[in-house]
């Protein structure tokens, strides 16, 4: 597995928004859908706000990867479950970078969204290298 980059974790982690695309059955990307992205240490981590219903997570966990773009980074990803005992350090990223938004952080940390976190994995450098 691919570990990110510094550079890109800072980039990633600091974006307002993620858009992600999830990877469907034939090998296309579905349309890009904007989400929130949080940083713990050195992983990245999405949920869906809707739960397990979210069309986009349906997608990604169905197929296992997506595209990602966010500060400028754009990476063909891995979503993997999150370790179940990451869920609250998630729901503290979620209450820390978009506190300023506390009827949208509510629904982002509730049970139905941290059934849902996921973690993005690199599936190989910008070089082609994995």
């Amino acid at each position: 597995m691919t570990a990110w980059t510094t550079d890109e974790l800072d980039r990633i982690g600091d974006a307002e928004e993620l858009e992600i695309a999830a990877c469907r059955s034939d090998g296309s990307l579905g349309s890009p859908v904007p989400i929130w992205v949080v940083r713990v240490g050195e992983g990245l981590y999405v949920r869906s706000w809707r739960g397990p219903d979210g069309g986009w997570f349906r997608g990604a966990r169905a197929s296992g990867g997506a595209h990602v773009s966010a500060g400028g980074v754009e990476r063909d990803v891995e979503v993997l479950d999150a370790d179940d005992e990451l869920n609250d350090q998630v729901d503290d990223g979620y209450r820390e970078k978009y506190g300023r938004y506390p009827s949208y952080v509510a629904p982002m940390i509730a049970p139905q969204a941290r059934a849902t976190t996921l973690r993005l994995v690199p599936n190989q450098d910008p070089n082609g290298e994995s």
